[in-house]
């Protein structure tokens, strides 16, 4: 009985009125398809750029390589499956691009050694990378790489110098708060090569220290001697060049890869390089 009523109004009367409800309609719709298309692309770009993505580096150039790196590389794999964070590995310096390096929250200098970059373009991209705040990870032989660029010791740290005959040794945990060392006990008994690096820069926060005092080493009243006390930094991190860097010199023996120990103690660093605190 309702479709009668508009009948009466006459054609002419009805149509207009039924196509302008129409384009209306049509109009409301692309509008909210719109909306929706521009919520959907909002979404893919802020989940791109939120993405706990990081590269592990491996590259050496000439000299010493160790056999740990296989076994380190699986590690933070598995650490990155297990903590919901993208692991991409490579030992090609070409990776050292603006483009490609803005997609990682960290960037994990895995054992490298000795000249690592190939260009000063790839270097000028490390550097923009982490003025623009990104992260910075140094395991254990990284203090031995690019040593001839200032600028990268001052990031990493130090540059390393020497170390005594792998060895058993008393680390100390100088701060049981962060989520690098959290895990830790006040003090605990570690086998490794105990690196000496200089050039250390001033505001380093020390997160673990070697105690020196039963350390084998004929060579230490020359360096460190008595700078540092009876105890010598062995992992530390700091805010710097817009950045963070966090480096830890644990990690020679490859079996060490699969010991929670050191897992957590690296896990922590890249979060806390990542930008994460908790």
């Amino acid at each position: 009985h309702f479709a009668i009523a508009p009948a009466r109004l006459g054609a002419l009367a009805f149509k207009p009125s039924l196509n302008n409800q129409n384009t209306s309609m049509r109009s409301t719709i692309r509008f909210a398809t719109f909306l929706v298309c521009l919520a959907v692309i909002a979404s893919a770009a802020l989940g791109a750029g939120s993405e706990r993505r990081i590269l592990v580096y491996t590259k050496n150039g000439k000299g010493f390589v160790h056999d740990n790196i296989a076994a380190s590389v699986e590690a933070l794999k598995k650490l990155g499956v297990e903590n919901n964070i993208a692991v991409d590995a490579s030992d090609d310096p070409s990776v050292f691009t603006d483009a490609n390096l803005k997609r990682y929250k960290a960037l994990v200098f895995d054992n490298t050694n000795n000249e690592i970059l190939d260009t000063e373009e790839q270097k000028a991209a490390l550097q923009r990378y982490l003025k623009a705040g990104g992260g910075f990870v140094g395991l254990h032989s990284a203090s031995g790489s690019m040593r001839q660029w200032p600028w990268f010791w001052s990031v990493l740290g130090g540059k390393f110098v020497r170390h005594p005959k792998l060895q058993p040794f008393t680390i100390k945990v100088k701060d049981r708060q962060h989520l690098s060392t959290a895990h830790l006990p006040e003090s605990f008994e570690w086998t490794d090569e105990f690196y000496f690096v200089d050039n250390m820069p001033e505001g380093l926060h020390v997160l673990l220290a070697g105690d020196l005092t039963k350390l084998n080493d004929p060579a230490k009243e020359k360096y460190p001697g008595t700078k540092f006390g009876n105890e010598f930094p062995l992992a530390w991190c700091h805010e710097v060049e817009g950045g963070r860097a966090w480096y830890t010199a644990l990690g020679h023996k490859k079996e060490y890869y699969s010991d929670p120990i050191l897992t957590k103690h690296i896990l922590g660093g890249i979060l806390w390089a990542m930008g994460e605190t908790k």
